[in-house]
């Protein structure tokens, strides 16, 4: 009884000292695996160091599987993408990547059409620029034009800087009428008091007096045209 009960004992120890050895003995791991956001940036670098930087790829890791989408122009850039996804903490690679001969020639056509756009913006803001400097320029000129006239008319003088006098304006209304097709044998006094222009004697129409009137008017410093002309029967 005491030899069986002997056995026991020792048969339960050995297998608890067996237990705490295989607990003990147990690996603990300590590394864990990278992070899926930071795989895709060491990916979409690596890409990037490459020639395949100037290709449309997206990179997409999930739970380990970096899933590789875009255009490339060939096949041999399809698998050269996917060997530089393949690093430590990827799984596997789920590598989509369409390959479209146009790639490479679609992304230079829109870059250049992007910096086409952009000279003729440059150009057109240039255009304006200078349409409205042109413009200002113009009204200032325009402005001091009319200012200077403006200055000699209240100097009594002509735009050509003469002085502005009763006889003057005679002068000017009579030369005027000279060479005037509708005034053709007409016959035209031409008095001028204060600068107020009477016209008397006979035309050859209503369209003679009215034209008569209108040279009279547009003379400098004429104040007002009295009408005395009659139209010969």
């Amino acid at each position: 009884m005491r030899a069986a009960f002997g056995s026991v004992v020792v048969i339960a120890a050995v297998l608890v000292a067996g237990s705490v050895s295989m607990h003990a003995a147990a690996p603990q791991s300590t590394t864990s695996a990278p992070a899926d956001s930071s795989l895709d940036k060491k990916i979409e670098k690596k890409l990037h160091d490459s020639t395949l930087r100037k290709y449309n790829i997206h990179v997409d890791v999930d739970n380990g599987v970096a899933k590789l989408t875009g255009t490339v122009p060939t096949e041999a850039d399809r698998r050269r993408a996917a060997q530089l996804a393949t690093m430590p903490g990827v799984a596997r690679v789920d590598n989509q990547i369409v390959v479209d001969l146009d790639a490479g020639r679609t992304q230079g056509t829109t870059g250049k059409i992007e910096k086409g756009a952009e000279k003729t913006k440059e150009g057109v803001g240039k255009a304006v620029d200078k349409t409205k400097e042109g413009a200002e320029k113009g009204w200032e000129k325009t402005k001091e034009g009319a200012s200077t006239a403006a200055d000699k008319s209240a100097q009594g003088l002509s735009k050509a800087g003469e002085v502005i006098t009763d006889t003057w304006i005679k002068g000017r209304v009579k030369s005027k009428f000279i060479g005037e097709d509708l005034l053709k044998d007409s016959d035209i006094t031409v008095d001028v008091n204060d600068h107020v222009v009477t016209l008397s004697g006979t035309v050859m129409s209503d369209a003679a007096r009215a034209r008569a009137i209108e040279e009279a008017k547009q003379v400098e410093g004429v104040h007002q045209v009295i009408n005395k002309l009659t139209v010969k029967k």
